[in-house]
């Protein structure tokens, strides 16, 4: 089936590289105006660049989603540009620290949930009232297996409890909202190939890992296999579609049964 986003126009958070880049990519190729939020300009640019090249319309806005007022100020310029606002990708976020409870330190811990659990919220905080305007839409908010389904990731402490506080701010959104037709969906994706993975720090877990081994590999529909992000630009365009019409406050599992063998 293919999804068209015809006179959408999309918001993605975190859109200058990985799985972000890859929904901004998709949403384009399925006809929505596309603006990526990001801290990296440079990254930004590409992505639009890769827009247009496509024959797609895109829009770079520079941004924190920890601070308030340049989320207010990026919502405002894609609605000054494009008329309107119908769809929100809440993707920005980081691995940050995985260490023992007992070592991770304050700050390592507030920088991990500021950035996606209070992320999530300022970005949804500022974008409803336009959604509101638009008579509805989407929001997909990108969580997570570990503090979903998984538990299992010694260590993850601060990032499993950011990405359940999505979970949970998902479905109280999704029943909140409804009354203005704004559906409300949380994305989980497991391992997918991004460079994610390189930039998590890890202490000393060695001494709190419980030691399973899966000799077929993790992940049992691709035997181990991590999954492509353009894998999840598909299924955000399909949320943010008419066929996706009557799903709200919804968890949807992206991982290749990988949280049903490791959770």
């Amino acid at each position: 089936m293919h999804v068209e986003l015809n006179d959408e126009v999309m918001w993605v958070t975190g859109g200058g590289a990985g799985i972000g880049r890859a929904i901004a990519l998709e949403a384009a190729r399925s006809g929505a105006r596309v603006a990526v939020t990001d801290l990296d300009a440079d990254a930004l640019s590409e992505v639009v660049y890769s827009i247009q090249e496509a024959g797609g319309e895109g829009f770079a806005v520079v941004g924190d989603v920890t601070v308030p007022e340049q989320m207010k100020a990026a919502v405002d310029q894609i609605v000054e540009k494009w008329g309107k606002l119908t769809a929100v990708c809440v993707n920005a976020g980081i691995n940050g620290t995985w260490a023992p409870v007992d070592e991770i330190c304050v700050e390592e811990w507030k920088k991990t949930i500021d950035i996606n659990l209070t992320g999530s919220f300022l970005t949804v905080h500022y974008a409803v009232p336009h959604l509101r305007n638009a008579g509805g839409g989407s929001i997909a908010i990108l969580s997570s297996v570990n503090g979903t389904r998984v538990f299992s990731n010694e260590g993850a402490s601060a990032y499993a409890s950011s990405k359940a506080g999505q979970l949970a701010l998902g479905q109280m959104l999704a029943l909140e909202l409804a009354p203005s037709r704004i559906r409300v969906n949380v994305i989980c994706p497991g391992a997918f190939d991004t460079g994610i993975h390189a930039k998590t720090e890890k202490r000393d877990l060695d001494e709190i890992e419980t030691p399973v081994e899966f000799p077929e590999g993790k992940i049992p529909l691709t035997h181990g296999e991590m999954g492509k992000p353009e894998q999840v630009g598909q299924l955000v365009v399909f949320l943010a579609s008419k066929a996706a019409g009557h799903i709200t406050g919804s968890p949807v599992w992206i991982d290749g049964a990988e949280s049903l063998l490791q959770g």
